[in-house]
């Protein structure tokens, strides 16, 4: 299932990240989203959502949020 499947305030440990793009693949890593860390979807909106991974707060585009998978 993709991070835009997932329910509001439950906590996910991410399996994968489905991208070619090597450069998006290293900024998701310094933000600390890679496999088998934990990720919640704090809230979700028509275009993105925010996500909560280790203590601080991103938001990110429903293209990216379609590309991680849990």
């Amino acid at each position: 299932m993709t991070l835009w499947e997932a329910i509001e305030g439950k906590e996910y440990i991410i399996k994968e990240i489905n991208t070619d793009d090597e450069e998006l693949n290293a900024f998701l890593f310094s933000l600390g989203c890679y496999s088998g860390e934990a990720i919640t979807v704090v809230s979700r909106r028509k275009k993105g959502c925010t996500v909560s991974i280790k203590d601080a707060r991103y938001s990110i585009d429903h293209q990216l949020a379609e590309a991680i998978l849990i």
